[in-house]
């Protein structure tokens, strides 16, 4: 008996549209998992934790993909970027996300192995986390410490220490602070637009600036003429990288770095707020891995971004003191 070419077509059509109406993305399946355990977690803030730590090191990658589709390749390009300088946080990733797959398997959204189990898989392919050697970083500062820092910056004296307190308040890179300028920014719209030509990505990069950022800015010297935020003693130039490594020897603290203050926003964003990792890579001016997840996200999430801003200028102002008991820093200007 001979196969029918149209009933043929017609049944390949009807599994085809069944395959896509049970597709479901990566971010998907993780929030459907979220739900389900939802009277699991310890507390609201272990739930936020566990999602943060999947959105900002899976999402960029698998985030968008169709949850059938996740391989051992595509796990890996969320781990191995943080294998040995985050391991911990690593670890835990890639436990989250076989969850997440395993879950996915179980109502019948994808089939076969999971590509996130370690035993007899994952181990082959990365080194044991105990067998890790610990990366000695100069880098970030605890984010806990922040506060204490911050107070002991405010007292120090010259633009060096008042561009290293804007950079830390607005987790830029050093780069772009010291090349600011004052057409650059609306303070009464609180935004400072970094040109495509001094960003990192190659792309303008808008900044929402917490009220402690514009105090700052409005309480600069100016010098006529000078189109530098923070200028140096050269007219027209920029202060150097080293000034503001200057600024950090002259507080006695040789163990981090300018840069490394990015690093402790980031830990600050993803282990004590409930701010998704998009909206935090966003502040960071992190440009998006994954293509597909690239195309949904076209906005600059600004107005999200500026109430994270202005939680992370609070927490910055504010010295963590035993017993949850805080001290407010006051801002003193001559």
């Amino acid at each position: 008996m001979g196969i029918d070419p149209i009933e043929e077509r017609r049944t390949a059509r009807a599994a085809m549209a069944a395959s896509r109406a049970k597709a479901m993305t990566f971010d998907q399946c993780q929030e459907k998992y979220l739900e389900a355990h939802n009277d699991g977690w310890k507390n609201p803030k272990h739930r936020a934790q566990w999602k943060n730590t999947l959105d900002t090191y899976a999402g960029p990658f698998i985030g968008a993909v169709d949850v059938a589709l996740v391989d051992t390749g595509m796990v890996l390009k969320c781990l191995e970027p943080i294998w040995k300088e985050k391991t911990e946080t690593a670890t835990r990733l890639r436990g989250r996300i076989e969850s997440v797959l395993d879950w996915a398997t179980t109502r019948g959204y994808r089939q076969g192995e999971n590509p996130a189990r370690w035993k007899g898989h994952l181990d082959q392919l990365l080194v044991k986390p105990g067998k890790i050697k610990k990366v000695e970083h100069l880098a970030a500062l605890p984010y806990a410490e922040t506060g204490a820092f911050m107070a002991d910056l405010v007292k120090m004296e010259g633009m060096g220490a008042r561009a290293l307190e804007f950079a830390i308040l607005t987790a830029a890179r050093s780069n772009e602070v010291r090349g600011a300028t004052w057409a650059e920014f609306d303070l009464n719209a609180r935004t400072w637009t970094v040109p495509a030509e001094r960003m990192k990505a190659k792309k303008e990069h808008r900044v929402p600036l917490s009220a402690q950022a514009v105090q700052l800015l409005k309480a600069l010297p100016t010098i006529a003429d000078e189109t530098l935020v923070f200028f140096s003693s050269k007219k027209g130039k920029p202060l150097s990288d080293m000034t503001l490594t200057a600024t950090l020897r002259r507080m006695n603290r040789n163990d981090i770095t300018a840069h490394g203050f990015r690093s402790t926003f980031r830990d600050w964003a993803s282990e004590a707020t409930a701010y998704p990792g998009d909206v935090v890579e966003m502040a960071l001016a992190h440009t998006i891995g994954n293509k597909v997840e690239a195309a949904y996200r076209r906005g600059d999430l600004f107005e999200k971004r500026a109430r994270l801003m202005a939680d992370w200028a609070t927490f910055c102002g504010t010295v963590q003191a035993p017993a949850d008991n805080v001290v407010s820093i006051k801002r003193a200007r001559i």
